[in-house]
């Protein structure tokens, strides 16, 4: 399963992908300066790639990512400024 919307976050879109692999949904919410990634397997991969990534627990749709907050971040999202707790759609606009 795939699904994909655009999202307005402070006057620029952002890519949301929902896909549904080996049983867990991940969701890639992607912009212009990095993306965040939601789902175990996706957040593996990042981490490995130095990505900006974050980990969200209990999500199942895109909708449900954007109230969500950060779970975890790689060493590079830190230092792009975003970090545990973060609100999904404040971390947004740092990916914009």
């Amino acid at each position: 399963m795939f699904k994909h919307k655009k999202i307005k976050t402070g006057g620029k879109y952002i890519e949301a992908f929902w896909i549904r692999l080996l049983s867990k949904n991940l969701i890639l919410l992607k912009g212009s300066k990095g993306y965040l990634m939601c789902g175990y397997l996706n957040m593996l991969s990042a981490q490995r790639s130095g990505d900006i990534a974050g980990k969200f627990t209990g999500v199942r749709t895109i909708e449900e990512a954007l109230k969500a907050k950060l779970h975890s971040c790689t060493s590079k999202a830190g230092k792009s400024g975003l970090y545990p707790g973060q609100p999904v759609k404040d971390a947004l606009k740092l990916i914009a």
